[in-house]
């Protein structure tokens, strides 16, 4: 596979979680439409170390994509960070994306920045450019319910993490080309075979973060007390990829939630179940359009997380 053809992180991610939900290499390659020989290097790559990122290659870096170059560019504006090598970490967190600190140190100076990485001397028709503001429009956009990228799923099979009590890895189909892989603690709450084929409610815009060597691609959402949890069920009739919506608060989705701008902290803050046991937002409940409500067996006001 060349380096046009990388796997992504969300690949590798799901391949593992397929092969550790007793799927064979042959079935995985034909679900993923990938050769076989690349799902077994990724698996044997994860059995060996618990990793499944690509290791660095050897020759000159390729450049970002401009969507990477525009996360670079507002990372070195907005942090002030004192070295390359801070720049080249807040990215790769920001981003996703692994690169070089050559790398970046090639992009930044293509873009302009000279001297300390906080100084943007870029000129435009001879003039010194404007420093561009350090907030962006999505920054400074209301912060509500409508922000979080919520489908319904189907876990399409369950397994019990090795070596852990509770972590089980479930591959979700939620509407698109493959299954996401998602680690969640509910072996303390559910059974093995009450999660197979069970009908959830995802959040599908936190940032991938990754989980005993298995990419956790989204969050199952459950209403929980200090002694029980109870899984979100979606109205009957909703099926795989449909969006969960507030009728109240309409607008888009963010394409994935950044940490440090505390979104899903502070929108999380209102979700809670009714007396009726519909889960809610600030009173509006969750809801798949013209076929229900989504809500839990028997957990009234309780909050949703």
């Amino acid at each position: 596979m060349g380096r046009g053809n990388e796997l992504s992180e969300f690949q590798r991610g799901t391949i593992v979680g397929c092969h550790m939900s007793k799927k064979s290499t042959r079935e995985i390659s034909r679900l993923l439409d990938l050769p076989q020989s690349t799902v077994s290097t990724v698996i044997r790559k994860w059995k060996n170390g618990g990793i499944t990122t690509a290791l660095p290659r050897s020759g000159r870096p390729q450049k970002l994509k401009e969507e990477d170059r525009q996360v670079l560019e507002k990372v070195a504006l907005e942090n002030r960070l004192p070295s390359v090598e801070s720049i080249t970490t807040e990215f790769q967190t920001a981003s996703g994306v692994i690169v070089s600190t050559r790398t970046v140190r090639r992009e930044l100076s293509e873009m302009g920045f000279r001297g300390r990485t906080s100084s943007y001397n870029k000129t435009e028709g001879g003039k010194k450019a404007v420093k561009r503001p350090a907030v962006s429009i999505q920054d400074e956009a209301k912060v509500d319910v409508s922000r979080l990228d919520l489908r319904v799923g189907r876990v399409v099979s369950a397994l019990q993490l090795p070596d852990t009590d509770s972590l089980y890895v479930l591959p979700v189909d939620v509407g698109e080309a493959s299954c996401r892989t998602v680690v969640s603690e509910l072996g303390k709450h559910t059974t093995v075979e009450e999660m197979q084929n069970r009908m959830v409610v995802l959040l599908c815009n936190l940032q991938p973060a990754m989980i005993r060597g298995v990419l956790s691609q989204a969050q199952i959402m459950c209403a929980k007390s200090p002694d029980k949890v109870e899984l979100l069920d979606p109205p009957s009739g909703a099926l795989p990829g449909d969006k969960v919506v507030f009728k109240a608060f309409p607008g888009e989705a963010d394409e994935e939630l950044k940490p440090k701008q505390k979104v899903w902290e502070q929108v999380q803050a209102d979700l809670r179940t009714d007396d009726q046991c519909v889960a809610t937002y600030k009173g509006a409940a969750f809801e798949v359009t013209d076929k229900g409500v989504c809500r839990v067996q028997t957990m009234s006001n309780a909050e949703i997380k």
